[in-house]
C-alpha cells in the first residue's frame, strides 16, 4: 500500500482528480454564486502533458517524491514552514502594512471557502508543472547529452534561476517602489528555494512549499476577509 501511495503516477493522478473535483464543484457553485474563478476542462488536458516528464525525472537525477527511507512528514516540515512564512509575510505586508481600501467583497486573489481549497490546489499544481517540472526536466535532458552530462548541475542552477524569476516578471506588481521591490525579491526567493527543494527532495516538496504559501495567502486570508464581510 505504501508503495502505491508513493508511486509518482498514482500521486499525480490523485492531484488531477482533485482538480477535476474543483471544476465540477466550481460549476455547481456558479449556478448561485457570481465572480467565481473556474478552471476550464482544457486546463486538465494540459496537466496530462506532465506524465512523460515524470518518467524522465530520474534520467536527470531528479525525483517526483524522495525515494529515501527517511522521507516523511518530518522531512516536509521545513518546506511547509518555508511556505507558511512566505504566506504570512505576504499577509502582513499586503493586508496590514500596504494601504488599500477596506474590502467590500472578496478580492481577486481569494475565493469562497471551501471552494478555494480546490481552486488554489489546482493553481499551485499547474504552476509547479509548467514553471518547474517541465522546463527544468526538459533543459536537463538536453544538457545530459552534452559531454555525458558533465554540466548537469551547473545547468540546473541556470534554469532554476531563470524559472525563479519568471513568476515575478509575469505578475509584476504595482504600488509603491518598496512594495514592488519586496514582491519581486520575495517571489524570486520563494521560487528559487522551491527549485532547491525540487533538486534535493523531489517535485512534491516544491509543490508543498507553494501549497503552504497558498494556504495562508489565498485560503485563510479569504476566510478572514469573508468573515469580516458577513459581520459588517
Amino acid at each position: 500500500m505504501k508503495q502505491i501511495v508513493r508511486n509518482p503516477y498514482f500521486l499525480y493522478s490523485v492531484f488531477i482528480g482533485i482538480a477535476l473535483i474543483g471544476i465540477l464543484y466550481g460549476n455547481y457553485l456558479s449556478k448561485t454564486s457570481n465572480n467565481l474563478r473556474i478552471w476550464g476542462w482544457e486546463n486538465i488536458t494540459w496537466l496530462f502533458i506532465a506524465f512523460p516528464f515524470i518518467y524522465l525525472l530520474q534520467k536527470v537525477q531528479l525525483n517526483f517524491i524522495s525515494e529515501k527511507n527517511d522521507s516523511s512528514f518530518i522531512k516536509l516540515l521545513i518546506p511547509i514552514l518555508i511556505g507558511l512564512s512566505f504566506g504570512l509575510l505576504d499577509l502582513i505586508i499586503i493586508e496590514i502594512i500596504l494601504p488599500h481600501p477596506i474590502h467590500q467583497s472578496l478580492p481577486p486573489y481569494t475565493q469562497p471557502f471551501p471552494y478555494s481549497i480546490f481552486l488554489y490546489f489546482s493553481g499551485a499544481l499547474e504552476i509547479e508543472v509548467f514553471y518547474r517540472l517541465i522546463p527544468i526536466t526538459l533543459v536537463l535532458i538536453l544538457a545530459s547529452r552534452i559531454k555525458n552530462g558533465n554540466y548537469l548541475n551547473q545547468t540546473f542552477w541556470i534554469i532554476a534561476v531563470l524559472t525563479a524569476i519568471r513568476e515575478p516578471l509575469e505578475q509584476w506588481p504595482s504600488g509603491p517602489t518598496w512594495f514592488v521591490f519586496y514582491a519581486v525579491v520575495s517571489g524570486f526567493a520563494m521560487n528559487l528555494i522551491q527549485a532547491y527543494y525540487f533538486k534535493k527532495n523531489g517535485f512534491f516538496t516544491s509543490l508543498t512549499i507553494r501549497l503552504s504559501h497558498y494556504f495562508i495567502w489565498h485560503i485563510l486570508n479569504g476566510i478572514f476577509i469573508s468573515s469580516n464581510l458577513t459581520t459588517t
